[in-house]
């Protein structure tokens, strides 16, 4: 589908808020937003919670450890590396940085559903023997 990116300098809550807050402005009132979310502790911020609670439509969901590979934004960081970032040559960061908004574009004008092609009781079954997210 469509990706909504943003290049920031550091990962931390706040960065986490505002794209947050991007993703709000840009998706229409009225539908509900699910996140997919690995573990890492910036998602779980007190500051992130407070922002959670005050945004209803939203529902985070945190994938079990090890297993990115249901993220499917894990797949669009993939194509990103191998079709442009491997073996490319950037002046600096505002290079790599633009490298990285031109290939998002270039992504969305041809994007499609996401449509995941492993049955969904093999999915299941996989996150049954991950270990449970602590949230």
């Amino acid at each position: 589908g469509t990706v909504l990116g943003r290049c920031m300098q550091r990962h931390r809550n706040g960065e986490f808020i505002r794209f947050l807050n991007a993703i709000e402005a840009a998706v229409p009132p009225g539908k509900a937003i699910h996140a997919i979310l690995d573990n890492v502790a910036t998602h779980k911020h007190p500051k992130v919670r407070a922002w959670l609670a005050r945004h209803p439509r939203w529902t985070f969901h945190f994938t079990p450890t090890s297993a990115s590979w249901l993220n499917a934004v894990e797949g669009f960081f993939s194509a990103l590396t191998r079709r442009r970032l491997r073996r490319g040559s950037f002046t600096g960061v505002v290079d790599l940085q633009a490298a990285i908004k031109r290939y998002i574009a270039e992504h969305n004008r041809r994007a499609r559903p996401f449509v995941w092609t492993k049955p969904a009781a093999g999915i299941l079954a996989a996150v049954s023997r991950s270990p449970e997210p602590s949230v």
